[in-house]
């Protein structure tokens, strides 16, 4: 049973997750008043923990760093949900852009200093050549996208996951079984020799302007047989029959990139063609929209034209069953690196490591030591790699002394990805 008083459970953190946990299947008294706070000693609770433990599955947590589209670049406004279970799947963080490739990046990552992960690395079994996902840096799914849709339990091609049907799902909208699709309103930036697309968090859209954006565009989607619904100021969603199996890159592929590239994944197809000329009518009817005047007049970007991607029917995500428990784990998707690896920012992505490795790993090392089950998947542009706790039979000190000597080290295990 689980006893407990001043917990909100809707508002726990990452760390409060793993406090409660660290106490599950133990008939300890957990009388520890205070905040929680990366440490266990700091729970807010008053209670008696005993043969349980709470599994937090919130995919919103995703969006624990702002960012826009699928999650919000990523697939994550899918409701939160604390439940409690009888089982103890483990605790499964999932780090995306933890590897960069550009040249300034990886001389950033070379000065890293990540002691809690490599603490970690060491408490966790080798890594196994099933748990790696090795792919191209131009795939249209990026590999946090395939680790998160893996762990969903997905099936879908490159390009062809549905994150739009389950963020429309998230944010009200009744999908049923039709096809759907992200609509992001972005700006896209003339260059002297290319055009690329801004992060639309920069467009800083508030409700009232979006709204009225929308509104305006809504008879173009709409004379084509698109439905055209709301869900954020920046988060539109299209449904429409062609959408079902419509290959499209994701906006953590695009942002900073030239869209040429990104646009003629789907060539050839009527789809395809069809978005194009709807971007075309788009572009011409906010060139001169009053709207954009305004915005430009405040020093604000225009929004000039939308990006579609996340397209495809819903999915369900795996049922947590005897077979299926490891992969329906809880998966928290932790943000922090997002914004400043789009934004080749290396000074704000090393420091956000920093406090990566301070907050969320430091709390899952501790949990790794104490012997319970986690899982870490660590992303980068081109491959992700999933390390595991061993088996619970695996758990003596020769064990635990041949996992420390062939941990990998964190420099080359990031490099990898």
């Amino acid at each position: 049973m689980l006893r407990q008083r001043c917990i909100c459970p809707a508002q726990l953190p990452y760390a409060a997750a793993v406090c409660i946990r660290r106490m599950h299947r133990t008939s300890v008294s957990a009388v520890c008043i205070g905040r929680m706070h990366r440490s266990y000693a700091s729970a807010v609770c008053i209670g008696r923990v005993h043969r349980t433990y709470v599994h937090r599955t919130c995919a919103s947590d995703v969006c624990s760093a702002r960012g826009p589209g699928v999650g919000r670049s990523l697939a994550a406004s899918t409701a939160c949900a604390l439940q409690l279970r009888p089982d103890n799947p483990p605790m499964h963080l999932l780090i995306p852009f933890a590897g960069v490739l550009s040249e300034a990046g990886r001389q950033a990552a070379a000065h890293l200093v990540l002691p809690q992960l490599q603490g970690l690395l060491q408490c966790l079994a080798p890594p196994q050549p099933q748990d790696r996902d090795d792919g191209d840096v131009w795939s249209l799914s990026p590999p946090h996208e395939r680790a998160l849709a893996k762990a969903l339990g997905w099936q879908g091609a490159d390009g062809c996951l549905p994150w739009a049907a389950q963020q429309a799902a998230a944010d009200g909208i009744t999908t049923g079984q039709l096809a759907w699709g992200l609509v992001t309103p972005v700006h896209w930036h003339v260059g002297t020799d290319q055009v690329s697309l801004i992060d639309p968090e920069q467009l800083l859209l508030d409700e009232t302007t979006s709204r009225a954006l929308f509104a305006a565009l809504h008879e173009l989607f709409s004379g084509v047989g698109i439905a055209l619904h709301y869900g954020t100021a920046s988060r539109w969603y299209a449904a429409h029959e062609m959408l079902a199996e419509m290959p499209c890159a994701s906006l953590d592929r695009v942002i900073g990139r030239n869209v040429d590239r990104w646009l003629g994944v789907a060539a050839g197809s009527a789809a395809a063609a069809q978005v194009r000329r709807l971007q075309a009518e788009v572009q011409m009817l906010l060139y001169t929209h009053p709207l954009n005047d305004a915005r430009q007049a405040r020093g604000l970007l225009p929004v000039n034209s939308f990006w579609l991607s996340g397209c495809g029917r819903a999915q369900p995500a795996l049922a947590v069953a005897a077979a299926a428990a490891a992969a329906a784990s809880a998966v928290h998707v932790e943000q922090r690196l997002r914004i400043p690896a789009l934004a080749e920012n290396w000074p704000g992505w090393v420091q956000a490591w920093q406090t990566l490795d301070d907050g969320p790993l430091a709390d899952l090392h501790v949990a790794a030591r104490a012997g319970e089950p986690v899982q870490i998947t660590l992303c980068g542009e081109r491959a992700a790699q999933t390390l595991r706790s061993g088996s619970r039979g695996s758990q003596g000190w020769l064990q635990r002394l041949r996992r420390r000597l062939s941990s990998p080290a964190v420099q080359p295990l990031l490099e990898q990805l």
